[in-house]
């Protein structure tokens, strides 16, 4: 896999990593680790999602972003950075750009049930629409059964990083983890928009690692390290898990947050609606990300400053055009 670059993903079944079987644990371990010093990326089923949670989930997301802008706008509260509620149109784009992507959001955050946790206090709540009652119930439901397939792709990096296996256990309970259902909404007149606009421009993602849930449309591509990009489609019943910039700065670059984007539809397309879900998962705050002792070597020496997983939070959001400095 690491001597050929690869036209897939590989597919991967969480299932193994969860049997166990120490053979398919140990197999999936392997598996995934190279797939995350390759490409970065994988496709991952047997993640927990029904197929009656995702159609729930995505009935809501669809009734939601389908409210007049004014409605949507009532949700939206820019003091709090993109951290909670809705986004609007345009008011994200990549790091290095300034047009904004053709893209609205609406952020679900953690919620702290352990009380004596003081994590809780940095969160701010979450916000609900009243005109999709469901809405708290799906997409919350969705948020706990991604958070843990999360922790259990994050145990099997650690086995393969030859880490404790519940080296990340601690640094992601309560972690500041981020459910984003997205609406690439559509253009019914492209001369109208700037010629740069796309729905998401190439970039990294900032987490330790995503899971995106299918989306409802063709259009993610993932950079391949010689320089071409490739479509990146998962079956119904996976979902896509690749690494972040997070996850690459403590391991030195050992494992790949690859560069990817949301390429614009043909011209004729784009008056239709493209939605995805993906879930990043962030750590607690005062993660330090410093490389890890066993990634820096005479061949790979340290690439970056020590810094927490706030810190770099915050610094990304400002590059993001999501919080001012």
């Amino acid at each position: 896999m690491e001597d050929k670059l690869l036209e897939e993903i590989p597919s991967l079944d969480l299932a193994d990593f969860r049997s166990g079987d120490p053979e398919r644990k140990a197999r999936f371990v392997q598996q995934l680790g190279k797939a995350y010093q390759s490409i970065g990326f994988v496709a991952l089923k047997n993640h927990g999602l029904s197929e009656e949670q995702t159609q729930a989930l995505y009935a809501d997301v669809k009734s939601f972003f389908a409210l007049p802008d004014d409605s949507k706008q009532r949700y939206e509260n820019p003091e709090l950075a993109g951290q909670r509620g809705y986004i609007s149109k345009g008011k994200e784009h990549a790091k290095g750009r300034n047009t904004g992507d053709l893209k609205e959001f609406y952020h679900v955050g953690q919620e702290v049930e352990d009380h004596t946790d003081p994590i809780g206090k940095e969160y701010p709540a979450n916000i609900w629409p009243e005109e999709v009652p469901t809405f708290q119930k799906s997409t919350f439901t969705t948020y706990r059964t991604l958070e843990a397939a999360g922790k259990d792709v994050l145990r099997a990096i650690a086995l393969y990083l030859e880490l404790p296996e519940d080296y990340f256990d601690d640094k992601v309970r309560n972690g500041n983890s981020i459910l984003r259902p997205i609406h690439y909404f559509p253009i019914e007149d492209p001369d109208a928009v700037p010629a740069d606009a796309v729905r998401a421009a190439e970039h990294g993602d900032i987490n330790l690692i995503t899971l995106l849930m299918g989306a409802s449309a063709d259009g993610l591509q993932v950079k391949r390290r010689d320089g071409k990009w490739i479509p990146i489609t998962a079956l119904p019943d996976q979902i896509v898990v690749n690494v972040g910039d997070m996850l690459q700065r403590l391991t030195n670059g050992v494992l790949k947050s690859t560069i990817h984007r949301v390429v614009n539809p043909a011209r004729e397309k784009m008056n239709s609606s493209r939605y995805s879900v993906p879930f990043f998962m962030h750590p607690r705050s005062e993660m330090s990300l410093a490389a890890l002792n066993s990634c820096v070597t005479p061949d790979n020496p340290k690439k970056e400053a020590d810094i927490t997983a706030g810190e770099f939070l915050n610094e990304r959001l400002i590059e993001l055009g999501l919080k001012k400095k």
